[in-house]
């Protein structure tokens, strides 16, 4: 068999069978396919699409590619919840201790951020003292004791995804729905867990910035795992505004205790989101009958406080102080040397958000990463004070930022200011919650 063969094929559109998608991709990781082979491969898809068997294929290729999580040995139906990426997104933190506290078992393996959207780990590293780093066997214990353990990924988890993943960067291949679909499941199922609950984005701030990509992505994803033999939902949620108020690492964190504390209302779409994410974890884990019967569960978990002490109990046994799990003290961690308001320029009414764009500006003022390298100030970041349809006059803030370097701040609030459009109309109001795909 020849590399250039089994181009030429999926060039041709043709489907490719199971052992010439594992000789590419194998031979890729391995050094015998050169940069150039497989960049061409993944143009033909770019252009050609992949049937789902292929798809499926290709996940199972990459998932065993390097080192496969082994979690049989954890007791309980073990779930875990993935976004494709957005912005003021502190799902994770929210979810993962309600739904260990309501009975669930969630092993979660997290990345970085880059660029506009928040990475998990970066928030989780607000916290003084925590590893994020954990070898399986205290991972496993966490997850026995606890029922709850969020965690970096392992060096060695899919290394054809790593490779891929940078090779797709570099030539215009990113927006290929097999090959995302390709390198979250193969992730995730490498990571061990029996179920998945998708968050997939879309809109302004989103990678999917159409319903219909958003849906194709989605069907794509969940068909996998069913060929997988795993449980997977997928649900379809608004990025068309910061899903949250808050944008940056300890202020993100400090809005999860809010959350977990009561403090925000559960009509927020924040807390609306994370009970119906929550709310297909439990009964996928088989906690809850069903949506309604696990949402009550969820809420219950707030009010009684039992999802805050598992948030607690979780980052003490990572190492982080947990006397930073409260009101008070967090706040501690989001003190800076200035904080900025910024005014609209009329009165209206929010018509539009770029979520990319109010991302990008908490990003410039150090709150991300251009650069997988580069350094971040958990402190700074950004509060919206408005969100869509909201009326707003020009001696109210419509955000604050919170900055510790001024070096950008001008450019990062204009690009706010840009990112925010006003009218003279109230919009009309509009989903944070499109469809759920199971």
């Amino acid at each position: 068999m020849r590399a250039v063969d089994v181009i030429e094929r999926k060039v041709e559109g043709k489907e490719l069978s199971s052992e010439e998608i594992a000789f590419l991709v194998n031979g890729y990781v391995e050094g015998s396919v050169p940069d150039y082979q497989m960049s061409a491969f993944m143009m033909a898809v770019v252009f050609n699409g992949m049937t789902g068997k292929e798809v499926a294929d290709l996940t199972m290729t990459m998932m065993n590619s390097g080192d496969i999580v082994d979690l049989s040995d954890v007791p309980g139906f073990k779930v875990d919840k993935h976004s494709t990426g957005g912005v003021g997104d502190t799902t994770t933190l929210v979810i993962a201790p309600l739904v260990a506290a309501c009975g669930g078992t969630v092993a979660k393996m997290s990345g970085r951020g880059l660029g506009h959207t928040g990475g998990t780990l970066d928030k989780l590293e607000s916290i003084p003292g925590l590893k994020i780093e954990q070898d399986m066997d205290s991972f496993k214990d966490i997850v026995r004791r606890l029922g709850v353990a969020v965690i970096g990924q392992s060096g060695n988890l899919v290394p054809a995804d790593k490779k891929m993943y940078a090779l797709r960067d570099v030539t215009g291949t990113v927006r290929s729905i097999p090959l995302i679909a390709g390198s979250i499941m193969s992730k995730k199922l490498a990571a061990g867990t029996d179920g998945i609950v998708l968050d997939v984005k879309v809109g302004s701030g989103a990678f999917m910035r159409t319903l219909e990509e958003a849906e194709e992505l989605s069907r794509t994803m969940v068909e996998i795992g069913k060929m997988l033999d795993r449980k997977v939902a997928a649900v379809i949620t608004d990025m068309n505004q910061p899903l949250g108020l808050s944008v940056g690492n300890a202020l993100e964190f400090r809005e999860a205790i809010q959350v977990l504390c009561g403090e925000v209302d559960l009509s927020d779409p924040l807390v609306d989101v994370c009970l119906l994410l929550g709310s297909h974890m439990l009964v996928m884990s088989g906690k809850a009958e069903n949506e309604a019967d696990a949402r009550m569960k969820l809420i219950g978990a707030i009010r009684d406080g039992s999802g805050l002490e598992k948030l607690r109990q979780m980052v003490e046994a990572e190492g982080g102080d947990p006397s930073y799990i409260d009101l008070e003290k967090i706040d501690l961690l989001c003190q800076v040397r200035r904080k900025v308001p910024v005014y609209p320029d009329r009165d209206g009414f929010i018509c539009g958000m770029n979520a990319e764009g109010i991302g990008t500006a908490a990003q410039m003022i150090g709150a991300g990463r251009e650069k997988k390298e580069d350094e971040i100030d958990h402190a700074v970041g950004l509060i919206m004070h408005k969100r869509l349809g909201d009326a707003v006059n020009m001696s109210e803030p419509i955000c604050t930022f919170y900055i510790n370097d001024e070096t950008r701040l001008d450019d990062a609030v204009a690009l706010l200011k840009k990112s925010v459009c006003i009218s003279g109309e109230r919009p009309e109001k509009t989903p944070m919650v499109y469809e759920v795909i199971s």
